[in-house]
């Protein structure tokens, strides 16, 4: 009898975590490196959300509150999805966690039954899959093909579902590849599942607003109501709101779901930090304007990585609609030899050696299930990036 659970055993530690961890300790030790792994916008916390905390701080607000989230919060939310999405939900219908991610474990780990599949277009967040066998389903996964922008194809996701078929997880913006489902893309998506009512959507909206140029975000339930009573629409504050440290995020769907999360929650977390609800309730209500002024640095930083890479010897980058990761593709390098010795065998030893080499970090494609790909996050200072792409484009160079 083995003293660590078979459940655990069926995960591996997140890709991204542990590449962040690892240029971290290099530049503790005094090494020159470059994090390009981690998703976390560089732009700080907006004051007014900074005095929403402290204030709840001096108020005492500081107790336990109801295990999936404060009345005011869940109010903010479901404003926030009528008014920018046009969907109408009851606070009843609304469940906060402590980040997006436990929002997405809660509904998978309250729903998944050993047998059941779970629909994972790649390249997918590396959580996706790990979250799903814990839970004890099969995460069946569907490719977004690089010359489709890496988005699922309705008729892909037909030949995939089964009787078997639980959920389909969806994500839009993406992380890995910043690309964002339009309207109509979502539309033929929508036909496919109504012919199965079997099976759930749950639509990660985590990067809502960070879309560039003219893309306009649409959500599913939003683009087909008749999916409206089977998906779950999760959401936070993180990215959008350069939240990621106050670990708040939220879901809305069926009551029968939001039950259910609820349940679960009270015996594991209970309910996320009190202050950084009522922070979280400051973003949602409070001014917006900022989220504009950091799009537009965003999308200048977009523009600059993916011109420098597409210059880089062996590479190939597209330009994603959203998000803050681009995706390229080092095909064009697999099989060469790095100054080292190292034969460039797949992505996963270009991203290492690339470390080595240059002491860029950035994470590869294997881990989000598209290979031979690396995702560069480009949510840091602009000079470090252009300084980081310049690397970049000196280690391929190298390559023989």
């Amino acid at each position: 009898m083995g003293f660590i659970s078979d459940a655990l055993n069926r995960i591996q530690p997140s890709a991204t975590i542990a590449i962040s961890n690892k240029a971290s300790a290099m530049q503790a030790e005094g090494k020159d490196v470059i994090g390009l792994a981690a998703g976390e916008p560089d732009f700080d916390t907006p004051d007014n959300i900074k005095d929403a905390a402290i204030a709840a701080i001096k108020a005492g607000k500081t107790k336990y509150t109801a295990v999936d989230g404060i009345a005011e919060l869940k109010k903010a939310v479901a404003a926030k999805f009528k008014r920018e999405n046009g969907l109408e939900y009851k606070t009843s219908q609304v469940s906060i966690g402590t980040g997006g991610k436990q929002v997405l474990f809660n509904a998978l780990m309250a729903t998944v039954n050993p047998g059941d599949e779970v629909i994972v277009p790649a390249p997918y967040w590396v959580s996706y899959p790990d979250i799903v066998m814990l839970a004890g389903g099969t995460p069946v996964i569907v490719q977004g093909p690089a010359d489709k922008g890496f988005k699922l194809q309705a008729a892909d996701l037909a030949k995939a579902i089964t009787p078997k078929t639980k959920w389909l997880i969806l994500n839009s913006p993406s992380n890995p590849s910043g690309a964002a489902y339009t309207r109509d893309e979502l539309k033929a998506i929508a036909e496919v599942l109504l012919k199965h009512p079997q099976v759930w959507v749950l639509t990660d909206d985590m990067y809502e607003h960070l879309v560039y140029d003219t893309f306009e975000f649409t959500t599913i339930a939003q683009v087909e109501p008749r999916l409206y009573d089977r998906t779950l629409t999760m959401n936070g504050v993180s990215k959008s709101y350069c939240m990621t440290g106050w670990r708040i995020g939220y879901g809305a769907g069926p009551e029968v779901l939001i039950k259910a999360m609820a349940k679960l929650q009270s015996q594991s977390t209970s309910n996320p930090s009190s202050i950084a609800q009522w922070a979280a309730v400051e973003a949602l209500n409070g001014p917006q304007d900022f989220i504009a002024a950091n799009n537009k640095v965003f999308k200048e930083r977009r523009d600059l990585v993916v011109s420098m890479l597409n210059q880089a010897r062996g590479l190939h980058c597209s330009t994603p609609e959203g998000a803050f990761y681009v995706y390229p593709s080092c095909a064009g390098l697999i099989g060469k030899t790095a100054p080292s010795g190292t034969v460039i065998a797949n992505d996963e030893v270009f991203v290492t050696e690339l470390l080595a080499a240059e002491g860029v970090a950035a994470v590869h494609g294997a881990a989000f299930g598209t290979s031979p790909f690396f995702r560069i996050s480009y949510a840091t200072a602009t000079k470090t990036l252009e300084t980081a792409c310049e690397r970049i484009q000196r280690f391929c160079a190298s390559l023989r």
